[in-house]
Parts: C-alpha cells; structure tokens; sequence
C-alpha cells in the first residue's frame, strides 16, 4: 500500500503512529508539502489566461475604497460594470440591499421567469485522498468510509426517482484509488435510467476524462474552488491532487472542452476574505462566458458548515446579510447564470432568496453514504458512511415542492429535451 492510501480509514478509533506522524508534520511544516502551484503527474496543462485575468482583478481589489456614491452610480446604470461589481461587493452597499434586491428580482424574473429548479445530491463514496483541514471527508478524520456497489447506487437512485426527481448531483470524495472515472461512468450510465438531467460533483480530470464522462450522460460538472486566494489555499489543503490550486480552477473549462452542456463555479465563503473571493467566483464565470458563449453557466454560494469531529467550523464573517448581498450583486452583474442555494442555508433563507435572485435548490438532501432510502422512508439506519457536513434545510422534495408553490414560484424538474 503507497504512502497515500496508508490514511483511509474506516471506523477507526485513532491513526497508526506512522500516520500521525506524517498529519503533524504537514500541519506544522511548510517545507514537507508539495508546491501548490506546481503541477503534477498526469494533469493536463491547458493554455487560458483566464486565471491570470481573475487573479489580477482580486489582487488589487480594495473594496474599503468605494463609497455610497460609487453604489448609487452603479444601481443607476442598466448594465452592470465589472467596476459597478465591485462597488456593490464592497461594504458601502451593504445600506442598499433593499435596492439591490428588488433590481435583482426584476432581473431574475426578466431571464427566468417565475421558477425555481429543484435536484437532489447523491453522495456515491466518500474516501478522499485529500487533507482539506475543514472537510469532513478529509482523510485523516477517522470517519465511516463506504463507497457504493452499483447494486447500491441504483437502489438508491429507484429511491429517489420514485419521488419525482428528474435532476441529480452525483458526487464523490476525491480518490482516483477508490472512485476511478469508470466507476463514476457506470454510476452516471445508470443515473441516466432514471433522470433526465445529471450533474457531476468530483475530483478534477483532464479534458479526455471529461469526454468520456459526457458521453456515459453527464450534463454539467460543478467544481468549487473554495478560495481564490492561492497563498490561504495553500494553508487549507495540506495533502493530495485538491492542493494543486491551478489544476482545480481550469476544471471548469477542461470539462466544456470535453463537451460538457455547462458548468457550476463556486467559493466556499467564509474560508477567506468573502468579498475577494465572490469578486474572483464572478469573474471566472465573466471570463469563461466571454470564451464559451454557448455554455450554461451557474454559481453556487455555500457558506462554512460543521463537519464529523469538528463542531466549530462556521463562516467567517459571512452572515446572512452578507450572503444575501453577494447574491444580489452575482445577479445584477451576471442576469444570465443560474444560482444554486444549497441546504447549508436555513429552509427561511431558502425560501426568500428565490424569490429574489437563486434558482436553484436542493432537496431531500443527505450528504452521507447510501442512506437516502431511510432518508426517505423513514427506515432504521443502514450500513451507511458518514456526512461530509451538516446540512440546514432537511425539507424532503415534496415539501420543497410545495413550499416553492406555496410561495408563488413555478417548480421545475427539467427543462432540457433530448432529440
């Protein structure tokens, strides 16, 4: 067994010296990590100077510089600017969040209408080769481990479909050794047996890998760069492919040039300056559209949860109000994208922010290991693995469905036809 896979654990009550050994030295020891920038074996370079342009505008971003004036003048204009953006990011809108988000309504309804999208996540394993220190499936927490047979994977997938789901998020803790791309493949191949829209939330590939996965029925790929500051990324991922920071922020555009229908960006807020990293998440989407015009394109705006063996874990300076501003901002500057608010957020949060800006929501949502049958179903709990955080809004799909009805939106469970 390789130096890797000697931190996979499952049920364990505590880690061989060897490899305690080896978390307390990537914890306080820079110099025992692998360069971050650096590529390595296998990934694919692309040429995109996407990364350069994003990097460049967080850089010098100084949102204390803008001013009231500077948010009414881009409340003003009919399009928003990449400088109007960044005034309404910055702390001086914070006192027209009314403003923002009745702009943003108009905006929201303008591109799409009355509706909300409803899917739900199916977490198919859960072993990571990763040490992201704030992720529950990071390979030194000594959780449950269970990856899914496809027996499994289509029992669970009859379960959720026998709801009325017709999207569906498959994801996966990032271990090639564990969650190869064929395994994923055959995974998607039966998820296309049950629903018309899939999505795929895994560790980074190359383009070739991307192809593939599009041709098994995958219709997007989301990735989350957690934080576009390189230097926090850094201190954050200790260990494992996820560390390669420029490798996971070309995923996006890897997977449209294998042909993907679109693609999902996002930072996890709280784990760094929320405003730089929001301007950096915009930005990418900005500069991607500009190149793949023909792409679907979405934002997602997860805040910080607890994870198994950490309760303390939480965002950062990122209270509802705040989030609830750079979801209006993401809309006035990007009308066209899609905004996903998962369950991390209250079901009250939820339910006012889709009548303003998001229109996107997750339900029925479990983010452990085969357990959605006694989610559902109220069964005793299985043999299933653990969560990789704790979720807020447990509401199953048909009281989401009816909460979006109740609440004067338009549900939809796909709007995509194959011919």
């Amino acid at each position: 067994m390789n130096e890797e896979n000697q931190v996979y654990f499952v049920d364990s009550d505590k880690l061989p010296p060897a490899a305690l050994e080896r978390k307390h030295r990537l914890e306080q020891d820079p110099s025992f990590r692998t360069d971050h920038m650096k590529y390595m074996d296998g990934m694919q370079v692309i040429e995109s100077d996407i990364k350069d342009k994003v990097l460049k505008a967080m850089d010098e971003y100084d949102y204390d510089l803008y001013t009231a004036n500077d948010v009414e003048r881009a409340l003003s204009h009919e399009t928003c600017t990449i400088e109007d953006f960044k005034a309404l990011l910055s702390p001086a809108a914070a006192p027209y969040l009314e403003q923002m988000a009745r702009k943003a309504e108009e905006l929201t309804k303008n591109h799409f209408g009355n509706t909300v999208y409803i899917f739900t996540p199916i977490y198919i394993a859960n072993y990571c080769q990763n040490y992201c220190i704030y992720c529950g499936f990071n390979c030194y927490n000594n959780i449950r481990r269970k990856k899914l047979t496809y027996e499994e994977i289509e029992h669970e997938m009859q379960v959720i479909a026998e709801t009325g789901m017709e999207e569906i998020l498959i994801l996966t803790g990032e271990s090639r050794a564990y969650s190869d791309v064929s395994y994923i493949g055959e995974a998607v191949k039966i998820a296309r047996k049950y629903f018309k829209n899939i999505g795929i939330e895994i560790y980074p590939v190359n383009v070739e890998e991307y192809r593939y996965l599009h041709e098994c029925g995958v219709d997007y790929v989301t990735v989350f760069q957690e934080t576009y500051n390189t230097d926090k990324y850094e201190t954050l991922h200790l260990m494992g492919h996820k560390r390669v920071w420029p490798y996971r922020f070309d995923s996006q555009e890897r997977a449209l040039m294998g042909g993907m229908r679109g693609a999902g960006f996002s930072a996890l807020l709280g784990l760094d300056d929320f405003r730089k990293d929001a301007l950096a998440t915009a930005l990418h989407v900005y500069y991607i559209n500009r190149k793949y015009p023909h792409a679907e394109l979405s934002l997602s705006c997860p805040r910080l949860r607890p994870i198994v063996n950490n309760d303390k874990i939480n965002p950062r300076d990122v209270g509802e109000k705040e989030l609830c501003q750079v979801l209006c901002a993401y809309r006035l500057f990007l009308p066209f994208a899609g905004i996903t608010v998962s369950s991390r957020e209250s079901a009250v949060f939820r339910n006012g922010i889709t009548k303003i800006c998001a229109t996107k929501v997750s339900a029925g949502v479990s983010t452990g290991i085969g357990d959605h049958e006694e989610k559902y179903e109220g069964k005793e709990e299985a043999d299933a693995g653990d969560e990789q955080f704790e979720i807020n809004d447990s509401r199953s799909f048909a009281s989401m469905y009816q909460d979006m009805e109740q609440g004067g939106l338009q549900p939809v469970l796909n709007d995509y036809l194959y011919v």
